[in-house]
C-alpha cells in the first residue's frame, strides 16, 4: 500500500490547499500547506526506500487489484530500481520548487491555490507514472500528466503562454494517440494467446510476429520520443520553458520530461527487446544528433531560459544514447544521468529564474557584472552551470563518463560525435556566465540583489546533492544496476567482450610475455 499512499499524499495536499480560502491574506497558509505535502511526500518515499532490498532486486513493494475487467486492465504498482530512483528525485524537487516559487507573481485573475494544487496534481501522477506496471493504467497517467502541465503554462506563464500552452498540448497529445494505438494493438495479441492482459509481467517475454512488435514499439517510442523530448520531436520544449514559471519548467523538464525516458527502459526494452534492437541505430543516430544540435542551440541563444532548454535537449540526447547502446554501463549511467540531470537542471532553472524576476528580462545582454553586487546567486550559478557541463567532482560527470565508456564499446564514431557535446557545453555554460556575471556592470542591472535566506535554503538540497553524488554516486548506482542488468538482458544483446589492444595479445595474465604460439605453463609442467 506505500505505493498508493505515497501518489495520494500530494493529491490530498492539492485538494486540501483548494478548499482554502483565496484571499491575499491566506495566501502565506496556503503555501505553508502545500510545502507540508511535499515534505510529507517526501519523507513517505525515504521510508519506501528504507523497504526496498537493494539484493533482491526486481519489481517490489507491489501492488495488484483488479480494475477494468472486460479489457485486463489492472490497478497494478510496483518498483525496480530505476522507478525508485526517479520517483525519489520527484519528491526531492517538489519542496524544493514549492520553497522556491514562494514568491512567485501570479496574475490577478489566478489564485495561488490553483497554482501550488497543479503542482501537487502533477507531483502525484509523476509517482504514479514511475510505479506504474499495468500499460493501460500508465498510459492513463502518463496522458493525464498533460493536464496540469498544460495549466501551468497556460494561466501561469508570461507573454506567449497560450501559445506555448497549445503546442506542448498538441505535440503531447499526437504521442499519446500512437501510443493509445499501440495499447489498442496489445489487447489485440494477449487476447489472441488467452486472455487479455497489460500486466508487465505478463507482457515481457510475450510472442509476436516481427512485423507486429516493431509496429507496436513505433507507437510507444514516438510518444517517448516526443516526451524525452529527442530530435526532431523537441521544438515544443524551448517555447514552453521559455514562457514557464521556474518552477514549471523544473517539473516539466526535470520529472515528467524523465517519463520519456523512463517509458524506453520500461516498455519498449521489456516488452519489444527485438525491434528496440531494430530501430537502435536510427535512434542512436537522433540521439547524437540531439547532442550537438541542443549544444550549437544553447550557445546562439540570448534568452536565458531558451538557452537552459537547449541545454536539456543536448543532455537528454545522451540519456537516449545510453540507453539504446545496450550496455550494463551506458544504461546504468542513463538511469543516474535522469536523477543527475534532474538535480543540475532545476537549480539552474531556479537561479535563473530569479535572477530575471529582479531584473525584469531574461535577455543575456541585459545583465553583465552581477557577481559585483549579487556574489552568492553568483555562486550557485556558476556550481550549477558547472554541473551542466559535467565538471568532474560534480554529478552530471560520473553519469556522462559512463554512457561515453559504454556507448565507445559498442559505436565509436557515435561516442566520439557525443563528445564534442562536452567541448560545446563548456562554450553555452561558460558564455553565458561570462556575459551576466563577469565584466562592468550594466545599467539597469544594478537591480539585481543578491539571493535571500529562502532562496538559498531552497537551492542548497539540489547544490548538496550535486557535490555529494559527484563524489559518491555508489549508493544510487546500488540501486540501479540489478534492474538495469534485468532490462539490458532482455533485449539479449550483451556487453561487448573487452578487446585487446595490437601488440599485447602476447602478455599472459600477469603481463610476462609469452610468445605466439607457446603455452604458458607453471614450472611443474616443464
Amino acid at each position: 500500500m506505500i505505493l498508493s499512499v505515497l501518489a495520494a499524499t500530494p493529491l490530498v495536499g492539492a485538494l486540501a490547499i483548494s478548499l482554502m480560502p483565496r484571499s491575499a491574506a491566506s495566501a502565506r497558509s496556503v503555501k505553508i500547506v502545500a510545502l507540508a505535502f511535499s515534505v510529507l511526500t517526501l519523507v513517505l518515499s525515504l521510508a519506501m526506500m528504507a523497504r526496498y532490498d537493494v539484493r533482491a532486486g526486481g519489481y517490489q513493494l507491489t501492488e495488484l487489484h483488479d480494475w477494468i475487467g472486460p479489457l485486463g486492465a489492472h490497478y497494478s504498482l510496483g518498483v525496480n530500481g530505476i522507478g525508485l530512483t526517479l520517483v525519489l528525485l520527484t519528491t526531492v524537487l517538489v519542496p524544493i520548487v514549492l520553497l522556491a516559487a514562494w514568491d512567485d507573481r501570479i496574475p490577478a485573475s489566478r489564485s495561488v491555490n490553483s497554482y501550488l494544487a497543479w503542482m501537487l496534481v502533477l507531483e502525484g501522477l509523476a509517482i504514479g507514472v514511475f510505479c506504474a506496471t499495468d500499460a493501460f493504467l500508465f498510459y492513463v497517467l502518463f496522458e493525464a500528466t498533460l493536464i496540469p502541465i498544460y495549466f501551468l503554462i497556460g494561466s501561469y506563464g508570461g507573454a506567449g503562454r497560450t501559445y506555448a500552452a497549445v503546442k506542448f498540448l498538441i505535440y503531447n497529445l499526437v504521442g499519446g494517440l500512437l501510443m493509445l494505438a499501440s495499447i489498442v494493438g496489445l489487447y489485440v495479441v494477449t487476447a489472441r494467446a488467452g486472455d487479455p492482459t497489460y500486466l508487465l509481467s505478463d507482457l515481457s517475454g510475450l510472442e509476436m510476429s516481427t512485423t507486429t512488435e516493431r509496429l507496436l514499439f513505433l507507437g510507444f517510442m514516438a510518444a517517448f520520443a516526443i516526451k524525452a523530448p529527442l530530435f526532431p520531436f523537441h521544438t515544443w520544449l524551448p517555447d514552453a520553458a521559455g514562457t514557464a514559471t521556474p518552477g514549471t519548467s523544473v517539473l516539466m523538464v526535470s520529472v515528467i520530461d524523465k517519463v520519456g525516458t523512463f517509458g524506453m527502459l520500461r516498455w519498449c526494452l521489456e516488452i519489444f527487446p527485438g525491434a528496440s534492437e531494430w530501430a537502435s541505430p536510427v535512434v542512436i543516430t537522433l540521439a547524437v544528433i540531439s547532442i550537438l544540435y541542443g549544444a550549437l542551440c544553447a550557445i546562439g541563444q540570448d534568452d536565458i531560459r531558451r538557452l537552459v532548454a537547449f541545454t536539456s535537449v543536448s543532455h537528454f540526447g545522451f540519456i537516449i544514447l545510453g540507453i539504446f547502446t545496450f550496455t550494463t554501463t551506458a544504461t546504468a549511467g542513463s538511469t543516474l544521468y535522469m536523477f543527475n540531470h534532474g538535480l543540475s537542471t532545476a537549480a539552474l532553472f531556479l537561479v535563473t529564474g530569479m535572477m530575471i524576476s529582479r531584473r525584469g528580462s531574461a535577455s543575456i545582454r541585459d545583465f553583465g557584472g552581477v557577481q559585483k553586487i549579487a556574489p552568492v546567486l553568483a555562486g550557485i550559478l556558476l556550481v550549477a552551470g558547472l554541473s551542466s557541463l559535467s565538471l568532474p567532482g560534480l554529478a552530471p560527470f560520473v553519469s556522462e563518463f559512463m554512457v561515453l565508456a559504454g556507448t565507445f564499446t559498442r559505436s565509436v564514431p557515435a561516442a566520439v560525435l557525443a563528445t564534442l557535446g562536452i567541448v560545446l557545453a563548456a562554450l553555452y555554460i561558460l558564455i553565458m556566465y561570462q556575459r551576466t556575471m563577469t565584466g562592468p556592470l550594466q545599467p539597469g542591472a544594478e537591480a539585481v540583489r543578491d539571493l535571500e535566506p529562502r532562496e538559498v535554503a531552497a537551492l542548497t538540497p539540489a547544490i548538496v546533492l550535486i557535490v555529494g553524488l559527484g563524489f559518491y554516486p555508489q549508493p544510487l548506482l546500488n540501486v540501479i544496476n540489478p534492474a538495469v542488468t534485468e532490462v539490458v538482458s532482455q533485449v539479449g544483446v550483451g556487453d561487448p567482450a573487452p578487446r585487446t589492444p595490437a601488440g599485447l595479445d602476447g602478455l599472459s595474465d600477469s603481463g610476462a610475455y609469452v610468445p605466439t604460439g607457446e603455452s604458458h605453463e607453471t614450472e611443474g609442467g616443464h
